[in-house]
């Protein structure tokens, strides 16, 4: 076993949190799970597992205090009743059993919460519509209202400390209902919590104030605050008002969980957008004027880069949220001397999909994640092989490089076939594209991975046959042979394929990476409202082409909303002088031109098109995979066991849902079948005459 590289030693100091201590400088600050009340075992599992890696602190999501703060139908944790104080027990409990510190965000999201289930009314500082569009609007709280809720935060406090937590949150961030009070440009009160800043910091104040006096000397407070909103000067700024409420507070939380906010997208920029530590230009000067511990986020997976954040005094733990969730184990590795095996984080924000979806918590680089409790799925062990026989992988993109890995891990001898000369599959053309450069990660960790592994064998430049596979009687294959972009025109509005003139420059991704030379106006067609065809306009007009974006949804990329990315996205074309044009359908392209029409009315109108990408669906390349079923008579003879798809050779997806695939089919290979439902929560239904009484 390596031994840790004692430069990484300040690490894992212990660290003092006002009447705790946190055993080490890894803090997994609050993040979304997309499972909240209504799947509190999935939730447990989750947490205990990044106790379980080595996280000093670890954090709940967002957790709601009082009715009035629902997010339905998003999934959040509650503090409301006696049975969410017992439910939430166990997850300090199971935090606790690995030597770790529990922390829990309580939460209240004002104007930012729909009660779209609870039908209470929306509270803010100030009358004014809802921050998510929708009939009902934000009613201003009187004295009273404040009051009650100074009483909801208090009580809540009092539950988290019952429940077991050591560290709880007073929520100022993420435009939610305290940071609403402090920002000018939501609260427009004349009284004593409206107007100068120490009157809009006064609701904060004695929020610290309330729940420090509710949990006494046995809990740390913590303050997470958002420094900045991103909104110019006429909001919060990291060098005006969020400065100022630091130093006006400084010495009443036990620790300071500092951000940048205005849409959560701004905290969790994805790596499209922003570097490692991209947050430091923000929050770094919190720690010279506070002498309370300071956490912050930056998608840090550099051990050296966390060693720089604590010496340069920027903060005094390295808090994640998505690095935790691509690597669990990301501090075990670095204590264990073994910081080369971190499955870093590519910042590709699919985590932030699942919440926005409503969904438990995906990612691409560990399959494994959401899966603790329902599938009983670990990062880190994987079952033993069940039988000796072989394992041959056709296909070396993402989803063939976890197979090879996962299984090898297993046990099983594995052979990795791959066509080309390289490694990757879809990601050496995709990591190409403007701000995809982290994504090759997901490959890069695989392929060294599976260099430690001496029991799997890769074969490059071989691409096979049926007769091959047939000839190399292998027990079981797995079959990675990805997906071809469509050029018919059918995607999510186009339905059936349309009619194109071949006089055309009609050209998908694929001939794009296979090295086409366009000459003149680009038209990108895009119905898959992923990252491609934003990502191929940037491309194009940084090689100095005029490009048109043309899309039957209501905005470029619509689909990258639940990854966050949406608005900025669409902001860097416009700034980048692309055209962009909306709700307009490809429906047939002539030698000179392609036809729009209108997806509401069904108008047409020509557009002309010098070179026209679609951007649509992908179709499976299965051949392989139907010559060797249809040869299925042979299998015996040949040695053959099994023979199956993954990845996108199974159904194209995103890359998170290829390396799933993949992870789940190397942990079905000799194990009985995997095709019972997942474990599901349910709720206990009461008996009838109490639900009809």
């Amino acid at each position: 076993m390596p031994l840790r590289n004692p430069r990484y030693d300040i690490l894992f100091e212990p660290v003092r949190i006002g009447p705790v201590t946190a055993p080490n400088r890894f803090y997994q600050t609050p993040h979304a799970t997309g499972m909240g009340y209504a799947k509190p075992n999935a939730s447990i599992a989750l947490r205990a597992m990044k106790a379980e890696g080595g996280w000093g602190v670890v954090c709940t999501e967002y957790c709601s205090i009082h009715p009035s703060s629902d997010d339905s139908p998003y999934a959040f944790m509650s503090l409301w009743d006696d049975e969410d104080e017992r439910a939430l027990a166990l997850t300090a409990d199971a935090v606790h059993a690995h030597g770790s510190l529990a922390g829990i965000e309580l939460w209240h999201g004002g104007g930012h919460a729909c009660n779209r289930l609870t039908r209470e009314p929306m509270l803010a500082p100030s009358d004014q519509s809802s921050i998510f569009p929708q009939p009902g609007q934000v009613r201003a709280m009187d004295r009273a209202d404040i009051d009650e809720f100074r009483g909801w935060q208090r009580q809540a406090a009092l539950r988290a400390k019952r429940a077991g937590f050591d560290i709880i949150y007073v929520y100022a961030g993420h435009d939610y209902l305290p940071f609403q009070f402090l920002s000018p440009l939501t609260n427009h009160r004349s009284d004593e919590y409206g107007g100068p800043l120490e009157n809009r910091a006064r609701l904060l104040r004695e929020m610290i104030e309330d729940t420090k006096d509710a949990v006494g000397d046995t809990c740390a407070v913590a303050v997470r605050l958002a420094v900045d909103e991103l909104q110019g000067p006429t909001g919060i700024t990291h060098d005006g008002d969020g400065r100022a409420v630091i130093e006006m507070l400084s010495h009443l939380p036990d620790l300071w969980d500092v951000n940048v906010a205005g849409d959560l997208g701004n905290d969790s920029k994805s790596s499209r957008f922003a570097p490692e530590g991209f947050q430091e230009d923000y929050v770094g000067f919190v720690r010279k004027l506070t002498g309370k511990p300071v956490v912050s986020v930056g998608r840090f997976t550099s051990p050296d880069t966390m060693v720089s954040q604590i010496k340069r005094g920027i903060q005094d733990f390295i808090g994640a949220a998505r690095p935790s969730i691509a690597d669990p184990f990301l501090p075990a590795k670095i204590s264990d001397g073994r910081e080369d095996e971190i499955r870093e984080c590519i910042g590709c924000n699919i985590c932030r999909s699942a919440n926005n979806e409503g969904v438990p918590m995906r990612c691409t680089q560990n399959p494994t994640m959401g899966e603790e409790w329902r599938r009983g799925w670990h990062p880190e062990i994987i079952p033993a092989k069940g039988s000796d026989a072989g394992v041959l992988i056709v296909g070396a993109g993402p989803a063939g490089l976890e197979a090879a890995l996962s299984l090898g891990r297993r046990g099983y001898d594995v052979s990795l076939a791959e066509a080309s000369r390289h490694l990757g599959g879809r990601l050496i053309n995709e990591t190409k594209l403007p701000g995809l450069a982290n994504w090759m990660r997901v490959a890069d960790h695989r392929i060294h991975m599976i260099d430690k592994l001496a029991n799997i064998e890769i074969y490059r430049e071989s691409e096979l046959t049926v007769a091959d596979l047939l000839d190399l009687g292998t027990g079981h294959i797995l079959l990675a042979t990805g997906s071809t972009w469509r050029r018919d025109g059918v995607g999510h509005f186009n339905h059936g394929a349309l009619a194109i003139d071949p006089g055309l420059n009609v050209f998908t991704p694929d001939d794009i990476f296979a090295g086409a030379k366009l000459s003149g106006p680009v038209t990108i067609y895009d119905d898959e409202h992923y990252f491609m065809g934003g990502a191929l306009a940037e491309r194009f007009i940084n090689e100095g082409h005029d490009v048109t974006i043309v899309t039957p949804h209501t905005k470029v990329s619509a689909w990258t909303e639940m990854t966050n990315e949406q608005f900025f996205i669409q902001r860097q074309l416009l700034d980048m002088g692309a055209r962009l044009v909306f709700d307009r359908k490809l429906s047939g392209v002539t030698r000179h031109q392609a036809s729009l029409s209108c997806i509401y009315t069904g108008r047409e109108e020509p557009h002309p098109c010098t070179n026209l990408i679609l951007v649509t669906g992908r179709t499976p390349n299965t051949a392989l995979f139907h010559e060797l079923t249809t040869a299925a008579a042979d299998w015996a003879d040949a040695g053959i066991v099994s023979a199956g798809r993954i990845g996108d050779c199974l159904v194209p997806s995103s890359i998170a849902d290829a390396v799933h695939s993949a992870h789940r089919a190397a942990r079905n290979i000799d194990t009985p079948p995997d095709n019972q439902p997942v474990r599901r929560e349910r709720p206990q239904a009461l008996p009838v005459e109490r639900i009809l009484s």
